[in-house]
């Protein structure tokens, strides 16, 4: 059981993660594992707040090269749909190289990409500089600090887990406001240009996550188990799961919608007429809520009442966050948009707080590797049709309202999705092992605890025997059984 636990894969929202570390080593749950984790706090604020705070530069984009409100948000999607559909590719290069020197590089790519994307001369180009290239640095950074998390932290990965995740809200509140300045400052050539510069603390992250070195006896059971890890990847058979392949038709319809509002909701609160501070200023609002949503409501999951019940309870946000954009629709001034943006960050952060513990559910720990990495996949498509087509609509009606309205019907369609696919397939699902593996590991648990259990009832019974059978040999001195022993 304790090599099942040592070679399990690691998983968190975004990434596919491979723990090909040495079986041989001990987390250290604390020491030089702190450095790690501040290293995945940055690397975790820069990947998720980044797509989203761009989008404060999109006015600029607009006015500058006579563009539509679909093509500058294909910029975020593309930056999306790099973090999230590049997780088998981040694993192989981890696995041939190692995690640090992966995210030196990655680091280096997402900071070229946005200081080349500041010499750019039309959308497209900014696409593949911006988009392409420093979305492909920002997920060669992600998955490998998740990766080294997981070899430094045991005892205490839940904790570091939360700690490290927080890093989106609180660089999303960081990051907003500084791109409103810095546009006013130095123009959206010019933030671009110091944005890249800050994304080169990505190498200095890189540089924290130090390999644990592995004992001599490791080194040669290390190969063996990489491979089995890399076969789990590639695992299709997820598959012929009916709740796994409903799960992954709710989350795919949910992403259509679920990053529409956030990219959006600064242009919406400038064209009702208010600063451009100002209208930054509803991301810093939506990301302060998102900072005790994420922790609050897994801790809630993991009540024991609750914690059997949380696809309900995953259903539940999914409805909460659509039911929110509908309302947000309707928002006419400043107040509305800073009462939306309270709610959506408190039903944005229960759906990222439970939507990979369901799942985990469903598929069991052994499979969970290959089928967050195939949902995540899927995700991605969605995810690069979600905004543009969001745009497109903008564009069309000249109308905020019908581009909220579409994305909360979407989010509410993908939780009536899963709910009501529970009762067929998730609900039936009994709590025997998922897999032989599982299943064998567990007898054999069984079978050596049973042993265990004989033999020490064997031993009392000869002791027994032999204090009542040969008093005597004890001595003159001892006259009674409990004084031998």
């Amino acid at each position: 059981m304790k090599n099942l636990r040592e070679h399990t894969s690691f998983f968190i929202m975004g990434a596919v993660v491979a723990d090909d570390g040495p079986s041989g080593v001990k987390a250290p749950d604390g020491g030089w594992g702190w450095a790690v984790l501040f290293g995945c706090f940055i690397i975790t604020g820069f990947s998720y707040a980044f797509p989203k705070a761009v989008s404060v530069f999109f006015k600029e984009l607009i006015r500058e090269f006579g563009i539509g409100y679909s093509d500058t948000a294909w910029i975020s999607s593309i930056l999306l749909a790099m973090l999230y559909g590049t997780g088998p590719l981040c694993s192989v290069c981890v696995n041939r190289f190692g995690c640090r020197p992966v995210m030196l590089v990655g680091g280096l790519f997402a900071s070229m990409g946005m200081v080349i994307a500041s010499f750019c001369t039309s959308i497209v180009q900014i696409y593949l500089t911006a988009g392409v290239i420093t979305g492909l640095g920002l997920a060669l950074n992600f998955q490998p600090s998740l990766i080294m998390l997981n070899r430094y932290f045991d005892k205490r990965r839940p904790l570091a887990n939360g700690l490290s995740a927080a890093g989106s809200p609180v660089f999303l509140c960081a990051l907003s406001p500084l791109g409103q300045i810095l546009q006013h400052e130095y123009g959206w050539r010019g933030g671009f240009l110091i944005l890249g510069g800050m994304l080169l603390n990505c190498c200095v992250c890189g540089a924290l996550m130090r390999p644990l070195e592995p004992p001599k006896k490791a080194e040669a059971t290390k190969e063996p188990a990489e491979k089995k890890v890399k076969k789990k990847l590639l695992d299709f058979s997820v598959f012929k799961d009916g709740g796994f392949v409903i799960y992954t038709l709710a989350a795919s319809i949910m992403v259509l919608g679920l990053f529409v509002p956030p990219v959006f909701v600064v242009s919406y609160a400038k064209d009702l007429g208010y600063q451009d501070t100002n209208a930054a200023f509803l991301l810093t609002i939506l990301g302060f809520i998102d900072i005790f949503a994420r922790p609050i409501c897994g801790m809630v999951a993991g009540l024991k009442w609750v914690r059997p019940r949380c696809v309900y309870l995953f259903s539940f946000a999914m409805i909460f966050n659509g039911f929110t954009d509908l309302m947000g629709s309707m928002s006419a001034d400043y107040t509305g948009l800073v009462v939306f943006c309270i709610f959506f960050g408190i039903s944005y952060g229960m759906v990222g707080a439970l939507q990979f513990e369901v799942l985990m559910a469903i598929v069991g720990t052994q499979k969970f590797s290959s089928a967050i990495g195939l949902v995540l996949l899927a995700e991605a498509v969605a995810v690069l049709i979600g905004p543009p087509s969001a745009g497109k609509l903008l564009d069309a009606t000249g109308r905020y309202m019908f581009v909220f309205i579409i994305a909360g019907i979407e989010v509410t369609t993908s939780a009536l999705v899963l709910a009501s696919g529970n009762f067929f397939c998730i609900k039936k699902k009994s709590e025997e092992p998922h897999t032989k593996e599982e299943a064998s590991e567990r007898e054999e648990l069984n079978k050596s605890e049973n042993k265990t259990s004989e033999d020490a009832k064997v031993d009392s019974i000869e002791v027994e025997q032999f204090l009542k059978d040969e008093p005597e040999k004890n001595g003159e001195v001892v006259t009674n059984p409990e004084t031998c022993v």
